[in-house]
């Protein structure tokens, strides 16, 4: 249900920024997820839905409540987590990176061991809306990834589809994960391939202009790959074989800094 409420919350300074979203803070304890105009009220929705489901599996999710409005933009209330993101940590810590990378992927093989038993949209149909939305996907490349992706193996765990450093809270009770609007129920190796392209695909853009950083990220995710595959042995091929695919589904989401680079992964299929 949606309900109007004053605009007054913009005369306060935002929390955190998003490309989908603003956070401010609400009241007793909650925060505002303040979404652009330009994303649907069926996708905050859906996100409310998925954070529900997810946060009811055990996995340490912040437990949203309900749907307003706000000066005619949509927002989502959340508990309100304290803490930075592991993003901001790796940024001000550099040095730290390998422990960051360890505990990135610790979260992640545990969210791959949650499954069956979720009520979550299908991975595969997600994936092909994308690559059929992928317009700068040369039309015999798209028609070779979907094939791909037919012979690909489904599975049944739960898969945030954008797992990431900025997606990770560090508070004083232990990790957070925020953002489940891309969740889904499917194979973590597709998972885990969409967790290397958003690190490999930032470090080959100017998203991170700074060359030493670009090497750590490199670095970074080298170390989270390797200490996923020892918590979970086996698939590194399969893993490989999710690249092509996943890099072709983002290119849907209209990202022209790393373009260029996404149809060059996506044609390694």
């Amino acid at each position: 249900m949606l309900i109007s409420q004053a605009p007054e919350i913009f005369s306060a300074q935002p929390i955190a920024h998003g490309r989908t979203a603003d956070v401010y803070a609400w009241e007793d304890g909650t925060v505002l997820k303040l979404f652009h105009n330009w994303v649907e009220l069926e996708d905050i929705e859906y996100e409310a839905r998925v954070a529900r489901t997810v946060h009811a599996s055990g996995l340490p999710v912040p437990l949203p409540g309900g749907i307003l409005q706000v000066d005619g933009r949509n927002g989502l209330i959340y508990e309100r987590v304290d803490g930075s993101s592991m993003l901001e940590a790796f940024q001000h810590k550099p040095w730290r990176w390998f422990h960051y990378a360890r505990r990135l992927a610790t979260l992640q093989a545990a969210m791959h061991a949650k499954g069956s038993e979720i009520d979550l949209p299908p991975q595969r149909k997600r994936l092909e809306r994308k690559i059929q939305r992928a317009g700068a996907l040369p039309g015999s490349a798209q028609s070779a990834i979907l094939s791909s992706l037919d012979s690909l193996p489904d599975g049944d765990r739960i898969c945030h589809g954008d797992f990431h450093p900025g997606n990770v809270l560090l508070t004083g009770q232990g990790e957070v994960i925020i953002d489940w609007i891309d969740a889904s129920l499917g194979n973590p190796l597709a998972d885990v391939a969409r967790s290397s392209i958003l690190l490999l695909g930032a470090a080959a853009s100017d998203q991170i202009p700074n060359l030493f950083m670009k090497a750590l990220v490199r670095l970074f995710h080298a170390a989270a790959l390797r200490h996923y595959f020892r918590l979970r042995p086996g698939g590194e091929a399969e893993y490989r074989r999710w690249l092509p695919v996943v890099a072709a589904a983002r290119l849907s989401e209209n990202i022209p800094e790393i373009e260029s680079w996404l149809v060059a992964q996506a044609q390694k299929i």
